[in-house]
C-alpha cells in the first residue's frame, strides 16, 4: 500500500471521526444540567444497600459491574492485539541492551517518584469504596510506578521487572478473576456478579462485600494490561534504534 493511499485512508477516517464527535458534542446538555433521577437514587441507596461511601465506585463495581467487565476485557483485547502486532522484535533480542541513565539527579528523583507512585497506587486501589479511586485508576498509577524504572534507570532492569512472562499472566489473572467472581455468584444461586459476601461496616476498608474482590481483580488487569502495552512499545523502540528488528 502506497503512502498516498495510507494518508487518504487516514484523512477519511479522521474526517468521519471529527463529524461524529461534533455531532455528539452539539447534543450535550448545558454545563451543570442534570436531568436525574438515577444519580440521586444511587446517592440515597448506596449506603444502606452496599455500605459504600463512594457512590461512583459502587456503580462501577456493583450496580453495573457487568458493564465494567466489558470495559476491562476491551483493555485486555487491546493489549493482546498490540502484543501481536509488535512481536516482530522479541524480548530476547533486546534484553542485553542497557541504555543507562547517567544523571544521578534523574536516577534519584525517578526512584523516589517510583516509590511514591507505587504507594499512591496502592492507596487508590485500597480506598476505592471510601474515597475517589478504584481499581481502574489505581491500576494505571501502579503501572506508572514501574514505568519510572525505565525512565530513571535503564531498559535492561525494566525488562527484568516488567517481563512479559510476568506481566501477561498478571493481566490474564485479573481479567479472568473478574469473570470467575461472577460465576461464583451464579453458582451460589445469585445473579451474575451479585454480592455474595458480608457487606462490612460502612466507612471502613473492608466495606463493600465481594465488590472488594472485583476492585482488586480490576487493578491487576489494568496494571498488567498497561505494562504489557508499555513493554511492547519500549521493546519495539529500543530494538529499532539498536538494529535488532528482524526482517518480515
Amino acid at each position: 500500500m502506497s503512502r498516498t493511499v495510507r494518508l487518504t485512508m487516514v484523512g477519511v477516517s479522521l474526517a468521519g471521526f471529527a463529524a461524529l464527535l461534533a455531532w455528539g458534542v452539539a447534543d450535550l446538555p448545558s454545563f451543570g444540567h442534570y436531568p436525574g433521577p438515577y444519580g440521586d437514587l444511587i446517592v440515597k441507596l448506596v449506603q444502606p444497600q452496599r455500605h459504600m461511601a463512594n457512590a461512583v465506585t459502587a456503580v462501577v463495581f456493583d450496580y453495573r459491574g457487568f458493564d465494567t467487565m466489558g470495559e476491562e476485557l476491551l483493555l485486555f483485547a487491546a493489549a493482546s492485539a498490540l502484543a501481536l502486532l509488535l512481536r516482530e522484535t522479541r524480548e530476547d533480542e533486546v534484553e542485553d541492551i542497557r541504555e543507562p541513565v547517567l544523571s544521578d539527579a534523574i536516577r534519584g528523583g525517578g526512584l523516589l517518584a517510583s516509590i511514591v507512585t507505587l504507594v499512591v497506587g496502592l492507596y487508590v486501589v485500597a480506598h476505592a469504596f471510601i474515597t475517589p479511586g478504584g481499581g481502574f485508576q489505581g491500576g494505571v498509577v501502579l503501572a506508572a510506578s514501574l514505568a519510572f524504572l525505565f525512565l530513571a534507570i535503564e531498559y535492561q532492569r525494566w525488562g527484568k521487572v516488567a517481563h512479559s512472562s510476568i506481566m501477561e499472566p498478571v493481566e490474564a489473572f485479573g481479567a479472568g478473576a473478574y469473570v470467575a467472581l461472577g460465576l461464583i455468584a451464579l453458582a451460589s444461586g445469585l445473579a451474575f456478579l451479585e454480592n455474595f459476601m458480608e457487606l462490612g461496616v460502612f466507612g471502613r476498608l473492608s466495606s463493600g462485600g465481594s465488590a472488594i474482590l472485583l476492585n482488586l481483580a480490576s487493578a491487576l488487569a489494568v496494571a498488567g494490561g498497561f505494562l504489557v502495552i508499555f513493554g511492547e512499545c519500549l521493546q519495539e523502540n529500543v530494538g529499532a534504534r539498536h538494529g535488532s528488528r528482524t526482517n518480515r
